[in-house]
C-alpha cells in the first residue's frame, strides 16, 4: 500500500522552488547529484576533501597511511583501488544518461568491455567538465560538521550550517537550505574480530591497503571474504603466492581445491586462530599461513554528522532512512545518495539524485514523517521475516530491480530495460563463478553473458 503523500509548500504557487544545496563529496554519486540538482534549478556547492574529483576511482599506488587493521580501523580518505582492478560490470552499465557514457566513448585508451579504474576516472572527470558540475566543486574543502538549525527539523525556512576546512586549515561556516551526503563508503574498513586472533603472529591487512601482488610472493595467504574484491584480489595474489585460501560464509557448497586455479582452496568461514597459530576453518581444515587479508568491506561513516534519530549501528545499518535516502526526521532537507549496493550503481545514483532534486524543488512529494517511519519499520520487518541479516540492510540484490523501478516511477523515468537487467544478472553470476576470464570473453550479456 502506498504511503500518503504530503503536499509540498514549494508548490503552493505552482512554481518549483530553487534551493541552496551543499553536496558532500565529488565522487560518482556527488557528481551526478550535483548535475541533477543543477538541472532542477538549485544552487549547488560541492565540497571535496581531496584535490580531485572521482572519489575512490582515483588510484594511488601508495597505500593510504598505516593499514587499518594495525591502526584499529582508522579512518582513511584515500582510494581503495588496486593496480589490476577492472570494473565488474560492463561499460554499458557504467555511465549516466544524457552524457556519452563509457559505452559511447573511450576516455583513457581502454576500450575493453570491462575497463580499468583509469578509464572510469577519466570518464568521471569528463562528465564533471561536460555537465558543468566541475565549476561548482570546491577541492581541498573538507566538511567537518553539518548541523541543522535550532527548532523543528523539516520546517520550510530551516537552514543547515556547514562547517568546512580549506587548504589553509581555517574553518569557515556557511548556511544552506539542504545537504546531500555523497561521501561514499569505501574509507572505513570493516575488520571482523577473529576468535583467538591474539595468538596470530603473522601479518594482517585489509584490502583497502592492497595494491599489487608482489609482497605476497611465495606466501600462504588466507583471504577472508568472497565479495567481488575478495575474488579479484585472491586471483591476483595467486599468480605469485604459494597458496591462497579463501574463507567465506557462502562457501559450504564448494569446499576444497578449485578447478580454476592451481593454488587456490575454498573454505567455510574462519572458526578461530588455534593455539599453535594455525588458521582453522569452520569445516575443520587448518592451515599455517603468512598473511590474513581481510576483503570484508567497509563501514558507512559520516564523521561530520551528529544528529538525533540518525545513526550507523554496529551492524552497519544507517537509519532510519526512507528508501535508503531520506531520514524521516530531517527530510527533505537532508538526504543520502549512494548507500545501496548490489545493483547497477551509477544508474541507482542517478535515479536517487533525480528524486532528491525533485523533492527539494517541490515537483515530487514525500510521505509524512510518520508515513516514512512506517515504511522503514515495514522494511525492517520484512528483512527479519525473510531471514535477511541486519548487516545487509542496504544490500538490494535480489530485489534490486524493484528498487530501481520504484525510483524511476518517482521521477517519471521508464522502468529498467530488460536487457540491462539481464546484463547485470549475468555479470553478477560471473563474479560468483570465480571465472577470472569472463571479462575478456564477454559478448554483451543481454543474451547469455560471456561466450561459452
Amino acid at each position: 500500500m502506498a504511503e500518503p503523500l504530503e503536499s509540498s509548500p514549494a508548490q503552493a504557487d505552482g512554481v518549483p522552488r530553487a534551493r541552496a544545496v551543499a553536496v558532500v563529496g565529488a565522487g560518482a554519486a556527488g557528481l551526478v547529484a550535483a548535475r541533477e540538482l543543477l538541472r532542477e534549478g538549485h544552487a549547488v556547492t560541492v565540497f571535496e576533501r581531496s584535490d580531485h574529483v572521482g572519489g575512490t576511482w582515483a588510484y594511488d599506488p601508495r597505500p593510504d597511511g598505516p593499514d587499518p587493521v594495525a591502526s584499529g580501523g582508522a579512518v582513511h580518505g584515500g582510494s581503495s583501488m588496486y593496480a589490476s582492478l577492472r570494473t565488474n560490470l560492463p561499460r554499458e552499465l557504467m555511465g549516466f544518461s544524457g552524457h556519452e557514457s563509457l559505452a559511447g566513448r573511450v576516455f583513457a585508451g581502454d576500450a575493453r568491455a570491462f575497463p580499468s579504474h583509469r578509464e572510469v576516472l577519466a570518464f568521471l572527470r569528463a562528465f564533471a567538465e561536460e555537465s558543468g558540475v566541475a565549476r561548482h566543486v570546491r577541492l581541498r574543502a573538507e566538511v567537518v560538521r553539518v548541523a541543522p538549525p535550532p527548532g523543528r527539523p523539516g520546517e520550510e525556512e530551516e537552514r543547515w550550517s556547514v562547517a568546512w576546512r580549506g587548504e589553509s586549515g581555517e574553518v569557515a561556516v556557511e548556511a544552506f537550505d539542504a545537504v546531500v551526503v555523497c561521501n561514499g563508503h569505501c574509507s572505513v574498513p570493516l575488520v571482523p574480530k577473529l576468535r583467538g586472533i591474539g595468538k596470530w603472529r603473522g601479518k594482517q591487512m585489509h584490502s583497502h591497503n592492497y595494491r599489487i601482488p608482489e609482497p605476497f610472493r611465495d606466501q600462504i595467504v588466507v583471504v577472508v571474504g568472497l565479495g567481488a574484491s575478495g575474488i579479484d584480489i585472491a586471483r591476483d595474489i595467486s599468480q605469485v603466492a604459494k597458496e591462497v585460501h579463501i574463507a567465506s560464509r557462502g562457501n559450504e557448497h564448494r569446499l576444497g581445491k578449485t578447478d580454476l586455479y592451481l593454488n587456490v582452496w575454498m573454505h567455510a568461514e574462519v572458526d578461530c586462530i588455534q593455539d599453535d597459530g594455525q588458521v582453522r576453518f569452520a569445516e575443520s581444515a587448518a592451515v599455517t599461513a603468512d598473511t590474513i587479508l581481510y576483503c570484508t568491506g567497509y563501514r558507512y561513516h559520516f564523521p561530520f554528522l551528529d544528529l538525533d534519530e540518525l545513526s550507523v549501528d554496529e551492524d552497519n545499518r544507517v537509519g532510519p532512512l526512507y528508501k535508503h535516502v531520506f531520514p524521516p526526521k530531517y527530510a527533505p532537507s537532508l538526504s543520502f545518495v549512494g548507500l545501496p549496493v548490489k545493483t547497477i550503481l551509477l544508474q541507482s545514483f542517478e535515479l536517487e539524485s533525480k528524486w532528491v532534486a525533485r523533492v527539494l524543488s517541490g515537483r515530487a512529494a514525500l510521505p509524512s514523517e510518520e508515513g516514512m517511519m512506517a515504511s522503514v519499520r515495514e522494511h525492517y520487518r520484512r528483512m527479519e521475516e525473510s531471514g535477511k541479516p541486519r548487516r545487509h540492510t542496504h544490500v538490494l540484490r535480489p530485489e534490486w530491480v524493484e528498487y530501481m523501478d520504484w525510483l524511476a516511477e518517482q521521477v517519471g523515468e521508464p522502468r529498467l530495460e530488460p536487457r540491462r537487467r539481464e546484463m547485470y544478472e549475468n555479470a553478477a553470476e560471473c563474479i560468483l563463478s570465480l571465472d577470472g576470464g569472463y571479462r575478456d570473453s564477454w559478448e554483451g550479456g543481454g543474451s547469455g553473458g560471456p561466450a561459452s
